[in-house]
């Protein structure tokens, strides 16, 4: 008889999942493209191998943790062996843009477009989200008074940790690959201001009097992400918050965002998020409960 390796939180509402975590020995489970309407984090405790996010590619080592957004598509594929936990937990469940000043993980774990999504992990580090882990297995065991309060508490635990260290290995350049060149850093500045209106590459390659091709060169080496790939992941992130917090209709998130064609909107949105606005609405949006 082999031990239980999958603990789940059905939410007793929607029938849906709330909260699942999942121990696996090997890398048959992500061989197929994964897709989910929840946040997926992913500590591997033993192995190396190469994963892939949206359209780019990593290698991952041993004590390494990867976090993964909502619908955000990823496959992780070992070189021999792969152990480690899977934790999935819907934003019914835990919604951190609601809970952003209690858990700072948006923008660090989460939905960074210029971070190298994978945090490595110093054993120490391991073993203490390894023990937050313990804490969650037991108590999605326990359907006692609480359970999810509980549940939520450990989950805040366990982000909060996970962000603090990679805040600490970003302040002392800790696994930096190399120096981020200023204009790097510069382009980063103008997409977060003018994300709403510029969508071109050429119009940020003008404001930062520089080649269209040598900026996406530049942009391609140091984020491993086309110059279109990060304007559009950008105007995506922005489009996923507006349509998870709230009600708003398509139409008038698409013209804040500068589409003037809504229809436009909901087929750039479609490519990006692998799912239609409306559908993202209906799966993940906080907001789909002032429908009606």
């Amino acid at each position: 008889m082999t031990a239980q390796t999958t603990f789940t939180l059905i939410n007793p509402q929607t029938k849906t999942l709330a909260f699942q975590l999942y121990a696996f020995e090997d890398d048959s489970y992500f061989e197929v493209l994964k897709n989910y309407n929840y946040y997926s984090i992913v500590i591997i405790t033993a192995g190396s191998g190469k994963f892939r996010a949206d359209l780019s590619e990593y290698a991952f080592e041993s004590n390494s943790l990867i976090c993964f957004s909502i619908y955000q598509p990823f496959m992780i594929r070992a070189e021999g062996e792969c152990k480690g936990i899977l934790i999935n937990f819907h934003p019914d469940f835990f919604c951190i843009h609601k809970h952003q000043e209690e858990v700072a993980c948006n923008g660090v774990l989460f939905n960074n477009i210029y971070e190298f999504p994978l945090i490595r992990l110093q054993d120490a580090e391991m073993t203490a989200l390894l023990t937050i882990v313990d804490s969650l297995k037991r108590e999605v065991q326990n359907p006692a008074l609480a359970q999810y309060e509980l549940l939520i508490s450990y989950l805040k635990i366990f982000l909060i940790n996970a962000s603090r260290i990679k805040l600490d290995q970003n302040e002392s350049g800790e696994f930096k690959h190399e120096r981020e060149p200023f204009i790097l850093k510069t382009l980063k500045d103008a997409i977060e201001e003018h994300f709403k209106t510029k969508h071109s590459p050429g119009e940020y390659a003008d404001l930062l009097n520089i080649s269209t091709r040598a900026l996406n060169r530049l942009s391609k080496g140091h984020f491993n992400k086309t110059l279109s790939s990060l304007i559009a992941e950008r105007i995506t992130i922005e489009a996923k918050r507006e349509l998870y917090l709230t009600s708003k209709p398509v139409k008038a998130i698409a013209y804040e965002l500068g589409f003037t064609d809504e229809f436009y909107f909901s087929r750039f949105f479609k490519n990006n998020a692998t799912v239609s606005p409306q559908v993202y609405r209906d799966t993940v949006g906080f907001a789909k409960r002032e429908d009606g």
